[in-house]
């Protein structure tokens, strides 16, 4: 089942996140089991240059690879699809009109405005048709809610036609209430929880990135009602590796 459909059906789906330019270590974690890949542009020094080399990595390996892109921005947008990602997660995404835009900038017209580019995503201009076919049928947009105007704003950001699922980011959201990084605040977890609440009432998957690689984390997000997961960071993964075994050794008295 594609992804795409995964969604449409509310079924439980988890990936990974990609911070780590390098094909190498992209085609590590493709093989390793998850169903899709975020490719994040907005928070790592990955280029446009590199990203079209780690989608086809990716997709060779047979997953989908999606793109975290810089912002709400239609150029970076249509070119991180014309290169051939299978769906975007767009961050900060506050009201209905910030939706609105997202689709608009991923979807040909009459659904959206986005212009059309002869290059990977259409067998560079060979296959145009099928791809704008697909765009309709597979292509995924996510939306990141991490901001609190977006919680007081979710029935409208719901409701826009073309959004597949939503991503809670909790760093972000926790800071637009004052308090960055405090979870476990009772306001945090009031807006994290009416986020869950309305996107079941709306019937839309959502999302949640645990970076801790601790299975349980992704366990409680699951029982929370997430669907679409992200689960650890391909350096958290070698970092805690990395860590693990160095204390194995310590607490072994290696001389």
């Amino acid at each position: 089942m594609s992804l795409k459909n995964k969604l449409k059906n509310n079924q439980l789906t988890i990936g990974s996140w990609i911070m780590i330019g390098n094909p190498i270590s992209v085609e590590v974690m493709a093989l390793s089991g998850f169903e899709w890949l975020v490719i994040d542009i907005e928070h790592t020094s990955i280029g446009l240059d590199t990203v079209q080399a780690l989608i086809a990595t990716i997709q060779a390996s047979g997953i989908k690879a999606l793109v975290r892109v810089s912002k709400n921005e239609e150029v970076v947008i249509k070119r991180v699809l014309d290169m051939g990602a299978d769906g975007i997660i767009v961050p900060m995404v506050c009201s209905k009109e910030d939706a609105i835009q997202a689709v608009n900038y991923a979807k040909y017209p009459p659904i959206g405005k986005r212009g059309v580019g002869l290059y990977r995503a259409s067998k560079y201009g060979t296959n145009f048709e099928a791809y704008k076919k697909w765009v309709d049928e597979e292509l995924v947009i996510i939306v990141q809610i991490e901001h609190i105007d977006a919680v007081d704003n979710i029935d409208e950001i719901l409701q826009v036609e073309g959004i597949d699922a939503t991503m809670i980011g909790p760093y972000d959201l926790s800071g637009s209430m004052g308090y960055p990084g405090e979870f476990e605040r009772e306001d945090v977890k009031v807006a994290i929880q009416r986020t869950l609440d309305k996107c079941k009432q709306y019937n839309i998957p959502s999302g949640f990135h645990v970076v801790d690689t601790d299975p349980k984390k992704i366990q409680q997000k699951i029982d929370q009602g997430c669907r679409f997961l992200a689960y650890g960071i391909d350096y958290f993964f070698m970092r805690d590796a990395a860590i693990n075994g160095m204390n194995k050794l310590k607490s072994q008295n290696i001389k």
